[in-house]
């Protein structure tokens, strides 16, 4: 392959040509980097300088601000626009904390600090907040007013209490946590060491309760990720509040090392503890295993154990949100992460079958299958389960039941047994999730926004395939939000101003839920998309608003039919045109690139207008790339028509319509030397097209590759251009070559001079 060729391959194909990343599972439809989100699309940043680590977010539609902690502050953001109108409180840790924090051999710039990891609304006025404190946990009040127009946020240090069983003392670790009414309920580690895992409940009149402490049947090294309050009958003492965490596995099989099992525990909001034993101990609490993984072959399924992120998607009936959790591997073979649903009727199976236990010679775990005591542990004392008006009336085989049979050995399987979304073999991993569900024109859609360690937000909405009990995830876009490719660490969605609100170690970031108008300018590219969010009003892709009367509206997320939607669509057949000119014996690019990065291209070729169509056919001549055909050495029978389609769902489209022209060497140069009108012509501020053919035309193909190789890489100066070729020489002609012969050889040392060239130029 001459070097010429080489350089042009490498142009066209650009960074990714280098890459050899394995093709991902999914492709998005659109594909949007940094720079143009933050010039078309809306985005917008926040960061402060000298602070870090925005992992706490709180979004109040009420007060229309986005409360964020972050190293050593609080910030009240406004809704509409973050970069906007913000006010910041300054929360360091006191100086002797942070001398006993250096003291202890921790880092005084980096761990010596006051992370923000707790924020939750408290009351109409005020927030709760707690942070690390140059590990030594501590928890405030925050004052943020009523209203939106209130200009208050202030923290009032004299109400400053511990925050031990609250926040963690190390900012590397995360707590989990949900405010009840005046109760806070954490899943934290309590000690300085981070080994004494225990879900607290704090705050409130009531004493404080834990789980049982050193137990490994209980917690063994939890990474608590989540914590809801999901009541469960209409009588307030039967609510429970349900933890989402990763821990070691204690009924794996010996030998086969640690093993990390995702999870889910309950516990009942009205537990107190025991009266004799479980004094101040969760009496209530169970936990099983939540199981995401893919069915193999001969029962051999890949798991997905490594739990990341929980959104609570609320329904119509508060007592069964959907529960969307994302997985990753923690598997050296298999890397992937996926989105897996459950259901709170599948939860509660699972805490209502049997329970798991150990016994046999090897000491395996099995179910259960002796007497079960009654009431049945886990079970809220109440009225709709019995008579027993606290757990401190419960009698002592159940406390001693529940304290040696915390796990059950049914586990939660997902909705569809297997994940909604998964992704592997690519360059990121899962770490959170956002849901928002839109009402569209044919039903309502879930639409997932999905955060990565690469600073990516993956959008994903969530169509039925045959029925609605069979769902099919369709990835639309894949977004830059950070530039810096830091992880994302919180989303938050705002339905009511179609926003969203993402954060990172590095910044904060605002985007807005849809880009309607990026799908393109027709109806089928509109209708392609399948974006709920967005519809063809007639004249362009825009957003689509329920209970709006509009005649051309056309929206069909399930189908995503143009032919159907887009039939009487003035602008369905009108296809752009471009006329192009190659020089004979030189090469030419036909460009096309259609907005959807999941469309097949297919090229079709015609001599003249009324010749049928071809296929055109990819050879040693013809080279496909990801932006259009190469033609090298054109030839005359290469000169057309050339039609352009992309076909995707079912749906094909003509996007460009080139008109090639193949003219030869001596006429192109004696063109170009006239100043023709049509060879001039070009995109402004484009280099025009005929120069680097010239460079072919005036001197031997070899030597002009050498010389467009030695300008790009040669360390000396680069060689003058070349003067546009004009015929034979005459005698005026020779004159010039003879003094421009000897003006080159009195240059000065060949070193200055460059490399020479093979042309007798």
């Amino acid at each position: 392959m001459s070097c010429t060729l080489l350089l042009l391959l490498l142009l066209l194909r650009g960074p990714a040509a280098a890459a050899s990343r394995p093709p991902p599972a999914a492709t998005p439809r659109l594909k949007l980097a940094f720079p143009e989100l933050r010039a078309r699309h809306g985005l917008r940043l926040f960061a402060l300088e000298r602070s870090c680590c925005y992992e706490a977010l709180l979004l109040d539609e009420e007060r229309g601000r986005l409360f964020a902690g972050a190293q050593n502050h609080l910030l009240s953001l406004a809704l509409d626009d973050i970069s906007q109108r913000d006010r910041k409180i300054y929360w360091p840790a006191p100086v002797e904390w942070r001398e006993e924090c250096n003291w202890a051999g921790k880092d005084i710039t980096a761990e010596c600090m006051n992370f923000v990891k707790i924020l939750h609304p408290y009351n109409r006025t005020h927030l709760y907040t707690c942070g690390t404190g140059a590990f030594h946990p501590v928890c405030a009040f925050v004052e943020a007013g009523q209203h939106a127009e209130e200009p208050v946020f202030k923290l009032d240090p004299r109400r400053a209490e511990d925050g031990k069983g609250k926040s963690p003392y190390d900012p590397r670790h995360a707590a989990a946590s949900v405010l009840v009414g005046e109760e806070l309920y954490s899943g934290v580690a309590t000690d300085l060491m981070g080994r004494d895992f225990t879900i607290f409940r704090s705050l409130g009149r009531r004493p404080s309760i834990r789980t049982e402490q050193h137990d490994s049947r209980w917690l063994n090294e939890p990474k608590f990720v989540a914590v809801f309050w999901v009541p469960e009958s209409e009588d307030p003492d039967d609510d429970k509040i349900y933890f989402f965490f990763r821990d070691d596995s204690v009924e794996r099989q010996q030998g086969l090392g640690k093993t990390s099992f995702a999870r889910i525990g309950q516990i009942c909001r009205n537990d107190v503890g025991g009266q004799r034993s479980l004094v101040n101990k969760w009496t209530t609490f169970l936990k099983a295993r939540l199981v995401c993984a893919v069915p193999g072959p001969d029962g051999a399924d890949t798991h997905f154990d490594e739990l990341r992120d929980v959104f609570l998607l609320q329904t119509r009936d508060k007592r069964n949100p959907l529960v969307y959790a994302v997985f990753s591997t923690s598997s050296s073979v298999f890397q992937g992460s996926a989105v897996c649903i459950y259901t709170m009727a599948d939860i509660r199976r699972a805490f209502l079958g049997p329970f798991a236990h150990k016994e046999g010679p090897n000491y395996q775990w099995v179910s259960y299958q002796g007497r079960v005591p009654y009431p049945r542990p886990g079970m809220c004392p109440s009225k709709t389960f019995g008579t027993f008006g606290s757990t401190k009336d419960f009698p002592d085989e159940v406390i001693q039941f529940a304290r040696h049979h915390p796990l059950m050995y049914n586990p939660v399987l997902p909705h569809g047994q297997r994940p909604l979304f998964l992704q592997a073999a690519v360059p990121y991993t899962f770490t959170r999730i956002a849901v928002d569900r839109v009402t569209a024109a044919d039903g309502h859609y879930d639409v997932l926004f999905i955060g990565t360690d690469i600073g990516t937000v993956l959008k994903v909405v969530s169509v039925p395939k045959e029925s609605w009990h069979r769902m099919e995830p369709l990835l639309l876009e894949e977004l830059q939000v950070f530039q810096d490719a830091s992880p994302i660490t919180s989303l938050q969605i705002s339905s009511k101003r179609q926003q969203l609100y993402a954060s990172s170690a590095t910044a904060l970031a605002q985007l807005p839920l849809h880009r309607c108008g990026a799908y393109g300018k027709a109806c089928a590219e509109c209708c392609l998309a399948r974006d709920p969010y967005c519809a063809w009003d007639g004249t362009a892709c825009t957003r689509y608003v329920p209970n709006t009367k509009r005649r051309f509206r056309r929206q069909d997320v399930r189908n995503g039919d143009p032919n159907v939607l887009c039939s009487e669509d003035p602008q369905q057949g009108s296809v752009p045109q471009k006329q192009l000119y190659g020089v004979e014996g030189s090469t030419t690019f036909l460009e096309c690139v259609p907005k959807s990065l999941q469309a097949h291209v297919l090229w079709t070729y015609q001599r003249t207008p009324g010749d049928p169509q071809r296929e055109v056919q990819v050879d040693e001549r013809v080279v496909r790339t990801e932006r259009g055909v190469l033609l090298r050495s054109v030839q005359r029978a290469d000169a057309g028509l050339y039609l352009c389609h992309a076909t995707e769902h079912g749906f094909t489209q003509p996007l460009l319509r080139l008109s090639l022209e193949v003219i030869g060497a001596r006429q192109a140069a004696g063109m170009a030397a006239a100043g023709d009108p049509q060879l001039a012509a070009g995109p402004p501020g484009r280099k025009v097209w005929y120069r680097d053919f010239l460079q072919l035309v005036e001197r031997p193909p070899l030597g002009a590759a050498d010389r467009v190789c030695q300008r790009l890489w040669s360390r000396g100066r680069p060689l003058p251009p070349p003067r546009a070729y004009a015929g034979p020489p005459g005698r005026g002609q020779g004159e010039e070559l003879r003094k421009a012969r000897r003006r080159r050889t009195h240059e000065g040392p060949r070193a200055e001079r460059g490399p020479r060239s093979a042309s007798p130029w």
